[in-house]
């Protein structure tokens, strides 16, 4: 089961979706394209552990964890 992870200033949500279930990974996908389309960074690790900013969505992913854009002032 795959995970996307949402933070924001109330703390994360997550949103987990099972790869083989078609409806829920087009939900997924659209999810990321929202989320990303809205200034939100979308990062996935390697396999060796690195954090990686991604711009594409990747079922394949176990783990992806979606940051607004930071602000300053």
């Amino acid at each position: 089961m795959a995970t996307q992870i949402i933070m924001d200033h109330n703390g994360d949500t997550r949103h987990y979706f099972d790869v083989k279930d078609a409806k829920a990974l087009l939900d997924a996908e659209r999810r990321f394209k929202a989320l990303t389309g809205a200034g939100f960074t979308a990062a996935t690790r390697t396999t060796s552990g690195e954090p990686v900013v991604t711009r594409t969505f990747d079922p394949t992913v176990k783990e992806t964890l979606f940051f607004p854009r930071l602000v300053g002032g």
